[in-house]
């Protein structure tokens, strides 16, 4: 297929913030598909650069044609944990070629979408994947403070706009957070049926304390305290959902998402960004997934990052929600001891000799029991 051709930089700058300022929706997508011919010349930021290519992974026997549909993040801050995260994907993957990844990137990261489109091609050569742009003006204005101010990022909101971002024809998509990696085939995950007319799946966590969500002002309230009804809502995480896009835009659960981020702009009815909507709009009705698929946490809280151990059962999905992220922890050597399951899958070059270094050094047999 074909790629763009930029001009000066200074020149291209400005005709992408008149193209922004004059085009009605939130995104616009840099395409791009394996190509072959040489990469562009870049001058960027050395992070930029700082990435081995990926091996080549191939179909294995009897692979079908269809997609299976990805969407994430990408921006400077997380970067490394997204090119883990999709290298976990095709490490583990039956049908890597397949897989197709949506990347939405910020409006005004101090990455560009274009350097970040080139740094996933040279990464990862064969990859099918697609860049967005997010308006982040289409929701600044209904973002509240959070006990932590990276929750407060604009680009955590882009899931409630999947179905205005991604193609009609994606009706279907699975949602990743950038700080998880898949140890599992994700055809798996995508083959996962939504029963009763359910618009998204996730792992429930029934045992926390749902109303820890939601302030007092909320269940003071008795017409918003009401609004589960009969309903038994239980705590999911948003890092990892299987949705049904077809139902989501015919629903129009992305208004009913912002409904409720007005409502706690006039009433602070919670404290954790993103996550208490979802919960608001969808607790209690979402297809539940098996726990394998979501092990969150390993971040620690949200104010200090302290280590945290596995749950207990198999583990197909490991999430390093929380303060604490695998890469920072190991840069600063001060790594958590799952911080070393990360690892492998990352291809930041300044790794490679602690991955070398490393080797014996980690007991990975004790977690043997949980991969299967």
């Amino acid at each position: 297929m074909g790629r763009f051709r930029f001009c000066s930089r200074s020149l291209n700058d400005a005709i992408v913030a008149l193209f922004l300022l004059s085009f009605p929706l939130m995104c616009f997508g840099i395409r791009y598909f394996p190509a072959n011919g040489d990469m562009e010349a870049h001058s960027g930021s050395d992070v930029l650069f700082g990435y081995t290519e990926a091996p080549e992974y191939r179909n294995g026997v009897g692979c079908s044609r269809d997609s299976i549909h990805v969407a994430m993040t990408i921006d400077l801050e997380y970067l490394r944990g997204s090119i883990a995260a999709v290298h976990s994907v095709l490490r583990h993957a039956s049908c890597p070629e397949n897989v197709f990844f949506h990347f939405i990137a910020a409006e005004f990261d101090p990455a560009s979408p274009r350097d970040l489109t080139r740094l996933v091609r040279s990464t990862f050569p064969s990859l099918n994947f697609k860049v967005y742009i997010f308006r982040e003006d289409t929701v600044i204005n209904l973002i509240s403070s959070s006990i932590r101010i990276a929750l407060e990022n604009p680009l955590n909101y882009a899931r409630n706009y999947l179905g205005d971002i991604l193609g009609p024809y994606v009706d279907r998509v699975i949602y990743l957070d950038s700080d998880v990696v898949i140890v599992d085939d994700i055809q798996k995950l995508w083959n996962i049926t939504l029963q009763n007319n359910r618009v998204i799946g996730a792992p429930e966590y029934c045992h926390t304390n749902f109303t820890n969500y939601f302030t007092d002002t909320f269940w003071s309230d008795p017409m918003m305290s009401r609004v589960f009804g009969s309903r038994k809502p239980c705590y999911f995480n948003t890092g990892v959902m299987v949705m049904d896009m077809e139902k989501w835009r015919k629903g129009n659960y992305r208004k009913r998402i912002e409904n409720w981020m007005e409502v706690q702009r006039k009433k602070r009815i919670y404290e954790l960004g993103s996550l208490p909507p979802f919960l608001l709009v969808f607790g209690g009705n979402i297809e539940p997934i098996h726990h394998r698929w979501n092990q969150h946490g390993l971040g620690g809280d949200n104010v200090k990052g302290s280590c945290r151990s596995l749950h207990s059962g198999p583990v197909s999905l490991l999430h390093w929600s929380g303060k604490g992220k695998p890469w920072a922890r190991l840069d600063e050597k001060r790594p958590c001891p799952l911080d070393h399951l990360w690892e492998p899958y990352d291809l930041y070059k300044g790794n490679h000799h602690r991955q070398q270094s490393a080797v014996g050094s980690f007991n990975y047999v004790g977690y043997s029991n949980y991969f299967i």
